[in-house]
């Protein structure tokens, strides 16, 4: 077991506070991580907060993890010391099921292992990416490309594939209109990813404020659901609406904006639950739907298809010792698009 310093809510709603953990030894199938940075996801504060149910302390939070291989296990054929590395959301799956040998370990039948907050194959508690260091499989591990810098690549291991995973299954790309609810830190990669897909991209956000960004970062139109008349104006319009967004959404109002066979795809995870009257999906044969994030192999595809284009994550980056201010912020909708940890700083 190695000790390395690590920042860690010792119970529920508690502030985070620097303190050491254990990870075990390199595996014949592991590499060891040396973790540059480390995003700030919206399901951290869910989870340390207990905001998603009960949960494991002391927690370790972080699932955008970007950093550099330093040891590799005897049986290690993916990676060697020095490459660049990312790991994301899960860190294992029973990797048997229909869905894992499908490429879909995110939807493991017997499910997967998180990156945090989870019990892994070993019985002990896993810990994210708010830490020096981190031992994994080679197996949830994805490199990092050459074109993409690591703190701005970090936040694609969330962010970038739960926003790339529907919008390649629902087919978005030339000809197709999708609108992004929310202009956040999935909002934002949702923008640049549907645009890059050759999408025309539509957001729907709470008001303007964000509009020369959206607008930058290659949204073709900008409205504001505030305003009443978005909705009277955008009515029957889309292909693809996908909500980023984790506060409670008025669904019939928003369904109204799909064409028939259109589809609603919530990627955002509200701790409330949500009504709809069922005429809303009857008429227009309309689907309602959500999307974890994406398998390995999709995440690798998702950060080889963001170099190809040449973006990263828009990125605000943060000392260890400012991640308790950044959770408010978060939730105040203060940041643009993602806070990003300077490992380094623990």
């Amino acid at each position: 077991m190695t000790t390395v310093a690590a920042y860690a809510a010792p119970a529920a709603k508690a502030p985070l506070e620097r303190t050491t953990i254990e990870r075990r030894p390199v595996g014949e199938h592991d590499v060891l991580i040396e973790i540059k940075f480390a995003g700030i996801c919206h399901s951290d504060i869910h989870q340390a907060r207990e905001g998603w149910g009960e949960a494991i302390f002391p927690m370790v939070p972080g699932h955008e993890i970007a950093g550099i291989v330093t040891e590799v296990g005897a049986g290690v054929t993916k990676f060697a010391a020095g490459d660049r590395v990312g790991v994301g959301c899960m860190v294992d799956s029973c990797r048997e099921c229909e869905n894992c040998e499908a490429g879909l370990e995110q939807y493991c039948t017997r499910g997967n292992v998180g990156t945090y907050n989870a019990i892994g194959k070993d019985g002990e508690p896993t810990y994210g990416g708010y830490s020096t260091h981190i031992v994994v499989d080679e197996a949830f591990t994805v490199r990092i490309p050459e074109g993409l810098a690591l703190d701005e690549a970090a936040p694609l291991l969330c962010a970038g594939i739960t926003t790339y995973s529907p919008l390649k299954h629902w087919n978005a790309g030339p000809g197709k209109k999708v609108a992004v609810v929310g202009m956040g830190g999935l909002g934002h990669m949702g923008v640049k990813i549907a645009h890059a897909l050759g999408a025309e991209v539509t957001v729907l956000s709470q008001s303007l404020r964000k509009k020369d960004d959206g607008l930058k970062l290659g949204a073709d139109h900008y409205y504001a659901t505030s305003d009443p008349k978005t909705f009277k104006e955008l009515r029957g319009s889309f292909d693809l609406i996908l909500s980023t967004v984790s506060a409670p959404l008025d669904l019939d109002t928003f369904l109204s904006l799909l064409k028939t066979d259109g589809a609603f795809v919530n990627v955002g995870a509200p701790e409330e639950p949500v009504s709809l009257n069922l005429f809303s999906v009857i008429g227009g044969r309309k689907t309602l739907a959500g999307s974890g994030i994406g398998g390995i192999q999709e995440t690798q595809e998702m950060l080889d298809f963001c170099a190809e284009h040449g973006f990263g994550a828009e990125i605000e980056l943060i000392s260890a010792g400012e991640i308790n201010e950044a959770y408010e912020r978060v939730l105040n909708s203060d940041v643009r698009y993602r806070f990003v940890i300077d490992v380094a700083t623990i």
